[in-house]
């Protein structure tokens, strides 16, 4: 029960449940009223939205739909999320690749320097570009934007998948006469599957929500117009509406990524052999290309924006750093956000285990409610707590409980698919055992599934430790008065052109992020070099 579990294409030898999942029993109430009543929690945006588009009646509603500048909308806003995504699926997968199944050298370097792109907030990056090439305002500014800034959400979990997956699959497709290429692309990346969805749904979702980079690049998607529309005009009917379509879109995604996983187990339901894979070994023209590839996306994702931030540091150096503020405003982060990563990951807690371990129509009903939240501007989300702060509990409007939960509802999707995927990774069987020997479900919780998904949760909390770091509208709307965080602070300077005075919380603000982000490299894919065995060359195969 101590050993790591590892990864397996192979089938549980058990009926699966129906296709619809009628006949999959309900889960124990003890996991199934919280995760409920956090889905519950998390569809408040999403209730108040519903109430301010009905105010105005549903003719009108309906009338906002079906204008040729909705659909506009719609078409821009997937075709922006399936590119980035797409982008993020190739550099991920082929970055994980590199740095697990080949002796391309300089791998731990290449590791750390793959994930620090989490690190930079995607409006510092789009001010980056912006303000150095104004013709990357548009669609292939915020393509290039987006996917440097998210390719890492791809890249962790299929790395971590690649470094511990069995590699017994592997060896007979090759024994049967497969080529190296051949069986990574038809085994290996197969059992890679779920987290390559996981990974990519991760995009999609921060891509539809996405406020501060589609901004300053100038195009226009759900989150800018609803912005505008709701800083624009007193009817708020328009921008609720397009927020309940971008509900609903986000929904049909997280229907598609939870097909796409399969239904196959992904504990290994044997003992099986616990060794490296074999590393592929490059040639001397392919191990430059591959360097020269990985220090392209490097250069975009991290150099260029390190060298425009220390340009506004040297030109804000003759006016000083006012300290006063740069450090109440670094710990505010850190507190609030390390608050809202606690929170988030208690509440994920029900609903990925549920999701890991029942197909119940109500579990899946529940996992999906969870994501509404996140595919709203942050904007969007605020306005709806600082509804519900107002009417229902006022004693904690502008008060830190109120932002932290507004952080738990935003960030909730990574908690909940990072809880869901550590879950699934150790074998149910383990968890029988133990009732079998007298455990209670609380204690089986207790004692075996959480510790076996510890480290995979400890990653989940970073992950939404870091994203708190970087919000931005809600942090703006809702923060007690008198509390700045740097991320508040840099929007303040840099709204009125002041980028000399934002530059030293910017950078601060990269270096915190930078924290997590290792964090988060090193519970999912660990930092330690990959060794294996290598393969043989051609003319040694062929000896």
């Amino acid at each position: 029960m101590s050993a790591t579990p590892e990864l397996s294409a192979v089938p549980a030898a058990t009926a699966p449940p129906s296709r619809r999942g009628r006949r999959a029993p309900l889960p124990h109430p003890i996991l199934v009223l919280p995760a409920v009543l956090v889905a519950l929690f998390a569809l408040i945006p999403v209730a108040y939205l519903v109430i301010r588009a009905g105010d105005a009646g549903w003719a009108r509603a309906f009338e906002i739909l079906w204008r040729e500048r909705t659909l506009d909308l719609v078409l821009r806003s997937l075709w922006l999320t399936f590119s980035v995504t797409f982008c993020c699926l190739v550099i991920g997968v082929g970055l994980a690749a590199l740095v697990t199944r080949t002796d391309l050298p300089f791998r731990r370097s290449i590791t750390v320097l793959a994930a620090l792109p989490l690190a930079v907030p995607s409006y510092v990056a789009a001010y980056a570009w912006i303000s150095t090439f104004s013709q990357s305002a548009g669609y292939w500014g915020a393509l290039l934007v987006l996917t440097l800034c998210t390719y890492p959400y791809v890249f962790l979990p299929v790395a971590a998948v690649l470094r511990r997956t069995d590699t017994g699959l592997e060896e007979v497709a090759r024994s049967l006469g497969r080529s190296g290429p051949r069986t990574f692309f038809t085994v290996t990346l197969r059992q890679a599957r779920p987290a390559m969805a996981a990974g990519s749904l991760l995009v999609a979702l921060y891509t539809l929500s996405d406020f501060g980079a589609v901004s300053l690049l100038r195009y226009d998607v759900f989150t800018r117009v609803i912005y505008t529309s709701y800083r624009a005009s007193f009817d708020r009917t328009p921008a609720a509406v397009l927020a309940l379509l971008l509900v609903v879109i986000t929904v049909a995604i997280t229907v598609a990524e939870s097909r796409s996983r399969g239904r196959a187990e992904q504990a290994r339901v044997g003992a099986g052999v616990n060794r490296p894979p074999t590393m592929a070994t490059l040639s001397l023209r392919q191990r430059v290309a591959a360097l020269a590839g990985v220090g392209v996306v490097a250069g975009l994702a991290l150099g260029f924006p390190a060298v425009v931030l220390t340009g506004w540091l040297l030109r804000g150096q003759s006016a000083g750093i006012d300290v006063g503020r740069l450090v109440p405003a670094a710990g505010s982060t850190l507190y609030v956000s390390a608050l809202g990563a606690l929170v988030a990951v208690l509440m994920a807690l029900p609903v990925g285990i549920l999701a890991a371990r029942s197909r119940h129509r109500l579990v899946r009903v529940t996992e999906h409610a969870t994501y509404a939240g996140h595919a709203l501007p942050g904007l969007v989300v605020a306005l709806a707590m600082v509804f519900f702060g107002i009417r229902v509990v006022p004693g904690i409007y502008q008060q830190v409980p109120l932002l932290v939960i507004t952080y738990a509802i935003l960030f909730l999707p990574a908690a909940v698919g990072v809880v869901r995927a550590s879950v699934a990774l150790s074998s149910p069987r383990t968890e029988e055992m133990a009732r079998s020997l007298g455990k209670s479900q609380l204690g089986v919780l207790r004692s075996v599934t959480i510790p076996l998904a510890a480290p995979g949760i400890g990653a989940g909390a970073a992950l939404v430790m870091l994203t708190c770091m970087k919000e931005l509208p809600a942090t703006l709307l809702l923060r007690p008065t008198g509390m700045d965080t740097l991320a508040t602070r840099l929007w303040t300077h840099t709204a009125v052109a002041e980028y000399a005075a934002a530059a030293p919380y910017a950078a601060v603000l990269v270096v915190l992020a930078v924290i997590p982000t290792l964090m988060l490299a090193r519970e999912q894919i660990g930092l330690r070099p990959v060794r294996g065995p290598r393969a043989p060359r051609p003319e040694e195969a062929s000896t």
